[in-house]
């Protein structure tokens, strides 16, 4: 239990017994730095209901509370806020009931409850991971990972867009300019080398509209009636048809591509428990339709197409099926939400991770599938997200410009080396340590730099930024880590017998309460779908654990019960910080 639903019920036990009122709520808030208290109770709401002064009203709770509450040692009113002073002994006891327990702030999910599913990724099969993947998967692993932690089961899953005219110009490309090359040949990853040949037939196709526009077709004439387009489009034509010499180029360049993800996924820490391609899935949804239009939800119009009317909605008429018959995306969404729920009997909400400039078409998505009667639909959520930029600018993927996944790990794990060797403390360590430090620092700062900002914000990604050593970065919260690691390396005693410590110094307390938060930081993360909620609490944890570290002697307090105390605190600390960052993807190191 928290220190509010621990106190709530004796104040409203209070203000019955001193006024014969009953009230429904309490409003507490974290106490100002410049007061004393762990706690404080908003006085003003109660003054609508009771005629008196707030610095009256709240000396007459606050002694209710010491005379009748244990936990509560003290108070003090300042104006119209009860700063509640609470007991060594609550916080003692507190510790004492997590500091074993490996499972402390996560819930075991209850087999009976609805399952979340959690989409994110979701690539083309034309070319490598980039940037904004990164930010996609990330937020969607870490969002996943929380809300398992809160006590939900989770499945992790993509979509995968493998078909289309923009696969086809890979395809096309590659006959065209390949020259039989293969990712065993090239040595290069699968999805690199489709991505060339994406890129490859941008070039040719700016060209051929060059030529035309040059014997006095207008750009738009020229984009229609390049050769190369009207051949891709041929392409589409035949994969669609079932072609078997265009089905068979498409599976094996898609599978270099599924191969080169493979990897990319790993290095990032990310994984998938199901996955569903857009050749599977683009027929679905169809069937919906005419339930649809049975239930009078969708409506035809004279050519044929199927729409649906959301002005009354605030937004607008969306069509969900062609005149020709053919599905649109929409169409397609309809259709694999409801094959999920078939596949996945057990899944009672899904959350879409997809940027914001989708904000629109998830909101009509959500009120279709709402209107077309499925119960799941209140529990559907567009984990939305700003696009990540570099200090270069936007990143245009048809170019060639685009900033790769993969280089942009490597170049981070080239900056990590670069600032440790500048620091100059590894040099006990072997080269494969080395390397294996570097990565882990290189990756949690990317990780933590991407996930501290709220998932709404737009980012400006700052690779030296993110690994400095000071400030709120994953580096500095790792290099706390370490520091804890050594200090329980050189713990010369036993340190796991339990403490006899009755009275706690102000920054063991402060220490404590920031650590009381983890559950609750943990549940309104899976609530709000933001890891940066917990990115910031482990921030302020490692903040005020340097305060503590700073303040009082650890292994050099003469106190072999103080000592105890102080280096079972540290090891929870260290133990809380790996839980909050296993939950974002990211490893701690043992030693810095």
């Amino acid at each position: 239990m928290t220190l509010s639903q621990i106190l709530t019920p004796s104040i409203e036990k209070a203000v019955l017994a001193l006024f014969d009122i009953a009230i429904d709520k309490v409003e507490f808030q974290t106490t100002r730095k410049e007061f004393e208290g762990d706690i404080t109770m908003v006085i003003f709401p109660l003054l609508k209901v009771i005629k008196s002064n707030p610095v009256e009203l709240g000396n007459k709770i606050g002694n209710y509370l010491v005379e009748n509450v244990t936990e509560v040692s003290r108070f003090n009113v300042v104006s119209g806020f009860l700063n509640i002073v609470i007991s060594d002994e609550y916080y003692l006891d507190f510790f004492n009931e997590i500091k074993d327990n490996t499972k402390f702030g996560f819930v075991t999910p209850n087999p009976d409850d609805k399952a979340v599913m959690v989409e994110y990724s979701s690539p083309n099969t034309n070319k490598p991971l980039h940037l904004g993947h990164v930010r996609n998967n990330l937020l969607g692993y870490s969002v996943a990972e929380i809300i398992k932690a809160s006590g939900k089961k989770v499945y992790k899953t993509q979509i995968i867009n493998d078909r289309g005219i923009h696969i086809c110009k890979s395809m096309l490309a590659w006959q065209k300019f390949g020259n039989g090359q293969t990712p065993d040949s090239t040595g290069l990853k699968g999805d690199k080398l489709v991505g060339n040949f994406y890129v490859a037939f941008d070039k040719a196709y700016k060209e051929e509209i060059a030529q035309l526009m040059n014997t006095g077709k207008t750009e738009e004439e020229a984009k229609k009636q390049a050769p190369i387009i009207l051949e891709a489009q041929e392409m589409l034509l035949k994969w669609e048809a079932g072609d078997a010499e265009v089905i068979n180029l498409w599976k094996t360049m898609n599978q270099w591509v599924y191969d080169g993800f493979a990897i990319t996924y790993k290095n990032l820490g990310v994984d998938f428990d199901c996955y569903y391609y857009e050749s599977n899935t683009y027929l679905l949804g169809k069937d919906v339709v005419q339930i649809g239009l049975e239930k009078g939800v969708f409506e035809k119009d004279p050519d044929g197409s199927v729409w649906i009317d959301l002005t009354d909605e605030g937004l607008d008429r969306k069509i969900v099926l062609r005149s020709d018959g053919t599905a649109v995306y929409m169409t397609q969404d309809i259709g694999t939400a409801i094959q999920r729920v078939k596949d996945y009997p057990d899944v009672g909400g899904m959350v879409y991770t997809v940027g914001n400039e989708q904000d629109y078409h998830f909101k009509v998505l959500f009120l279709i599938l709402k209107k077309l009667g499925f119960d799941w639909s209140e529990n559907l959520f567009h984990l939305s997200y700003g696009m990540v930029d570099l200090p270069s600018g936007k990143m245009k993927s048809r170019e060639g410009t685009v900033v790769d996944a993969d280089d942009l790990m490597q170049e981070m794990t080239d900056t990590a080396q670069k600032i440790a060797e500048d620091l100059g403390k590894l040099d006990t360590y072997s080269a494969e340590e080395k390397a294996k430090l570097y990565n882990t620092i290189g990756l949690g700062a990317l990780k933590y730099y991407i996930l501290k900002v709220d998932p709404k914000k737009r980012i400006l990604f700052n690779p030296e930024e993110s690994v400095d050593f000071a400030g709120n970065t994953g580096p500095f919260i790792q290099y706390t880590y370490a520091r804890i690691q050594s200090i329980i390396r050189k713990a010369n005693f036993d340190y796991v017998i339990p403490s006899a410590v009755e009275e706690l110094h102000e920054k063991e307390k402060e220490l404590l309460k920031q650590l009381e938060l983890f559950p609750e930081v943990i549940q309104n993360a899976a609530h709000n779908h933001s890891p940066a909620l917990l990115a910031n609490f482990t921030y302020d944890l490692v903040r005020e654990y340097n305060s503590f570290y700073q303040a009082v002697p650890i292994l050099g307090e003469e106190d072999l019960e103080k000592k105890i105390f102080r280096v079972q605190l540290s090891k929870k600390v260290a133990d809380t910080i790996a839980a909050s960052f296993s939950l974002f993807g990211i490893n701690v190191p043992e030693r810095m």
